[in-house]
């Protein structure tokens, strides 16, 4: 996203729409856009440097580390926040630093059922070996005879 110096008035602008998805190129890590890119986001110069401060919404598609089945995720940035030199003398590009905020609001080890809507067949699959796991443990420690 470039915004054009010129163009914004000495109040700052508002900008907002839907762009393609900045997070592109991340499909060997299992990391898809699902959509485009949603922003709103206030823009302003102050001295000689940009300023902007918004939010984002992007939909990215993921695998879960548990079950590895794919799900769609939202990276919701409410607090996306730039303040940078000006280097040139009409435009300044957005993309790296919103590309940056996305990623670093990327779920490290992300899970299909975090948001509580679903079931993870993984996490089925693990309980199920736990409780046989533990009925072998206590049986075994039920024979035990002590003497005081």
């Amino acid at each position: 996203m470039k915004v054009h110096l010129k163009q914004i008035p000495p109040e700052g602008l508002h900008l907002e729409g839907d762009e393609d998805c900045p997070i592109k190129g991340l499909e060997k890590e299992d990391v898809r856009c699902a959509g485009p890119l949603s922003y709103k986001i206030d823009v302003g110069i102050s001295g000689s440097a940009l300023w902007a401060n918004g939010s984002l919404h992007q939909s990215v598609e993921l695998r879960c580390v548990s079950c590895l089945e794919k799900f769609v995720h939202e990276i919701r940035v409410s607090e996306f926040a730039v303040h940078t030199e000006l280097r040139g003398p009409e435009t300044v590009d957005l993309t790296p630093f919103i590309r940056e905020d996305l990623l670093l609001n990327l779920p490290l080890h992300p899970r299909c059922d975090r948001n509580g809507d679903r079931v993870c067949e993984g996490k089925r699959v693990e309980t199920t070996e736990q409780n046989t796991k533990r009925k072998a443990d206590w049986s075994a420690l039920d024979k035990l005879r002590l003497k005081l």
